[in-house]
């Protein structure tokens, strides 16, 4: 990992920079595909799988009989466990359950709102090297709750053509409609269209690697809405001489071994601290069996002394951590002062992992600095809210008059005409 010590407010966008291709290098690519699968349907998607996930297959729906015995293969364990996080993730997520009662803003115009789900929605669930079964949890759990009616899910299949079956026993756990064995780019803009086989889709969530992202982001040129730009994963800890080197040092290792493409951060107000943790991980890395990928992450990643907290606190909230945990002595202080991040960790015995797994919040969270801008999926996410008005004569009259003289302001006589004709009657 790359040492810096007190960088210079003026060095922070190059000292945070992420190890991500820009969005140039990648659209040229992503938009080929797309005007492919458009034009050709399965024909293209299944070019794709065999180019990048090296299968040749002309059915990508998953069977009824392979989720049968997907069930089958899960023991006991792994399903209670699965159980118990789905049951946190449904209490957090009712919990963001909201009306508005209906209001009078003059008398005789009453408004309100009322929530519809999205009836067709999308999941991307990343497959791989590392099957992600428990964005399952946090993208169907919600969806359920909202009440959305069609669940499609798109997961890449290994290179025997198959999808892990816990990835198939938690999407039919949650009720997901249909499961297609597709990946990447190909995975996006099938649902972007819709293919013979694959529905087209009105919302499009999951988190994926680079091309995956940038794929979501030319969806919204279709018609096609998405959750957020969420793609390789980033973890940022802020520590003291307070902090335990070995946890601090496993929580780094912990996004680390998402990809090669993730980043880990620690921003430290004690230098020798840096060196104990710089320690713990070389001792730690050895021990894992993804330490392949974990050394590439590490190579991307930073340990960066700042000399006080309020220097710490703005640098993190510049960089916009996509996981923010808080190991520091003055926790309250982070807490308070952070404005920039996906989903916070406060204190020694709150791993990023819980969040990723069984404590209810969802991990679906934006990265690449989008925190700035964008929060990570919650329930409204799978609403459409609709407003609603109704005006009685007498509210007409209320608010009649204010609406002729700001439309014929505008120049719209149109809408000026269409209160003066009822106001007249």
């Amino acid at each position: 990992m790359e040492e810096i010590y007190n960088p210079k407010k003026e060095e922070w966008s190059q000292v945070l920079m992420r190890p991500t291709q820009t969005y140039n290098d990648i659209e040229e690519i992503v938009n080929k595909i797309f005007e492919d699968v458009k034009k050709n349907g399965n024909k293209a998607v299944k070019k794709y799988s065999k180019k990048y996930d090296k299968i040749d297959t002309d059915n990508f729906l998953v069977s009824e009989l392979e989720i049968k015995n997907a069930i089958s293969k899960i023991d006991k364990e792994l399903i209670d466990a699965i159980q118990l996080a789905m049951s946190n993730i449904k209490k957090f997520h009712k919990n963001q359950v909201s009306s508005l009662s209906p209001i009078e803003t003059s008398k005789g115009v009453k408004c309100w709102q009322e929530k519809r789900a999205i009836q067709k929605i999308g999941l991307y669930i990343p497959g791989g090297t590392a099957p992600l079964f428990s964005t399952i949890l946090m993208l169907a759990v919600p969806a359920q709750i909202a009440g959305c009616k069609e669940i499609i899910l798109c997961t890449p299949p290994n290179n025997e053509g198959k999808i892990n079956p816990v990835i198939l026993y938690t999407a039919n756990l949650c009720g997901v409609t249909k499961i297609f064995k597709i990946g990447g780019i190909q995975a996006i803009s099938a649902m972007t269209f819709g293919t013979e086989t694959i529905p087209k889709v009105y919302k499009i969530f999951g988190p994926g690697n680079q091309f995956v992202t940038v794929a979501k982001q030319i969806a919204t040129n279709f018609g096609v809405a998405i959750d957020l730009p969420a793609g390789p994963s980033e973890l940022l800890v802020v520590a003291d001489k307070t902090s335990n080197a070995s946890f601090v040092a496993s929580d780094l290792l912990s996004q680390a071994e998402h990809g090669e493409d993730s980043q880990v951060i620690l921003v430290s107000t004690s230098r020798s601290f840096i060196q104990l943790v710089k320690k713990e991980i070389e001792k730690q890395i050895e021990n894992l069996p993804r330490k392949e990928v974990v050394k590439i992450s590490i190579e991307n990643s930073k340990l960066i002394y700042c000399i006080s907290n309020d220097i710490a606190i703005d640098l993190i909230n510049e960089y916009a951590p996509e996981h923010f945990i808080i190991h520091a002595k003055n926790a309250d202080f982070y807490k308070d002062e952070i404005q920039n991040a996906g989903s916070v960790f406060i204190g020694a015995y709150t791993p990023e992992s819980a969040g990723d797994y069984a404590s209810g919040t969802n991990h679906t969270l934006p990265t690449n600095g989008y925190a700035k801008a964008y929060s990570g999926v919650i329930l409204d996410d799978f609403y459409k809210t609709i407003s609603f008005q109704k005006i009685s004569k007498e509210g007409l009259k209320n608010i009649g008059s204010a609406i002729e003289i700001m439309a014929e302001a505008e120049g719209l006589q149109a809408h000026k005409n269409a209160v003066t004709l009822r106001l007249n009657s």
